[in-house]
């Protein structure tokens, strides 16, 4: 199995200082960042990306774009994460970056990132969340199934703290991500 990877999903309107910096504060806590700003334009995401490129090769963190395919390639980014929607309409046009990445909420769409590509996925929600209130948690069952029945990296969702990721370890997955827990 390999190692278990922490990814921090961005959220700027989270962080108490800008996005960039709060990325350099991120350096040895994790192995990846998500540049999830999928609010802006294009031309914005591909400004502040270029940003945040430079803060995370000097921290040693993977940067990963998301959405935005075009301004991805324009900054020299190999790595992209998209919805699974955005992901089965570039099926076989993303053969230029070294890692692929989508957003699934089920087994049926795992398989299908799968089937279409995708290298890893991120899954959701697995416990309770501020971010989808109401919305009860998929639980470490969920996560395990996934594991088994993909040959995908699989990396937990929606409410990881630092007192239920040896949970997630115990599923097989690959490794969690948090927002608030990195943002803030």
């Amino acid at each position: 199995m390999s190692m278990f990877k922490r990814i921090a999903i961005s959220n700027r309107s989270l962080c108490p200082r800008p996005l960039w910096e709060q990325a350099a504060l991120l350096g040895g806590r994790i192995d990846a960042l998500i540049l999830r700003e999928k609010d802006l334009k294009e031309w914005e995401y591909e400004a502040l990306a270029l940003k945040v490129k430079q803060v995370c090769q000097r921290q040693g963190i993977r940067l990963i774009c998301h959405t935005f395919v075009q301004a991805t390639r324009k900054i020299g980014c190999d790595a992209i994460h998209l919805p699974l929607a955005l992901l089965l309409e570039n099926q076989g046009l993303l053969d230029d970056f070294a890692l692929i990445g989508a957003s699934v909420h089920s087994l049926e769409e795992a398989k299908a990132a799968q089937g279409a590509g995708a290298h890893y996925v991120t899954a959701g929600n697995i416990f309770e969340t501020d971010c989808k209130p109401g919305l009860p948690g998929k639980g470490t069952d969920f996560l395990r199934a996934l594991c088994r029945e993909t040959q995908l990296e699989v990396y937990a969702l929606g409410g990881i703290t630092d007192d239920n990721e040896a949970e997630i370890l115990r599923t097989g997955a690959s490794g969690a991500c948090r927002m608030f827990g990195y943002m803030k």
